[in-house]
């Protein structure tokens, strides 16, 4: 008995033409990066020490929702290849941002 199979199928034709993936550019994304970090860390500390001379609570209560209100655009936008530099800088930056706000707030 034999059995007809049927012809194999071709990839789609928006597969091949795609074209070559292009290495990492980590001099330019980290740079970039980097300036983005500080630019956000120099921005949510002001914020946060702005909002926390008229009320400890309120800058914790703006930061979050700041936070909450973004990560789910940030989170659609890591993907793209320049925006997850961006991305990176500005979570790294609001982090340190954060730690020194807190440290300052501890200290004095």
């Amino acid at each position: 008995m034999s059995h007809s199979y049927p012809p194999p199928r071709r990839a789609p034709r928006y597969y091949a033409e795609l074209p070559p993936a292009e290495p990492t550019p980590w001099a330019t994304g980290l740079t970039v990066a980097l300036l983005v970090a500080s630019l956000a860390g120099a921005a949510a500390f002001a914020f946060g020490a702005a909002l926390a001379a008229v009320h400890p609570l309120l800058a914790i209560a703006v930061n979050l929702v700041a936070v909450g209100g973004a990560a789910p655009t940030a989170w659609r936008w890591r993907s793209i290849p320049v925006t997850r530099w961006v991305l990176g800088g500005v979570a790294a930056g609001v982090l340190v941002g954060w730690l020194v706000l807190v440290l300052a707030a501890l200290a004095g």
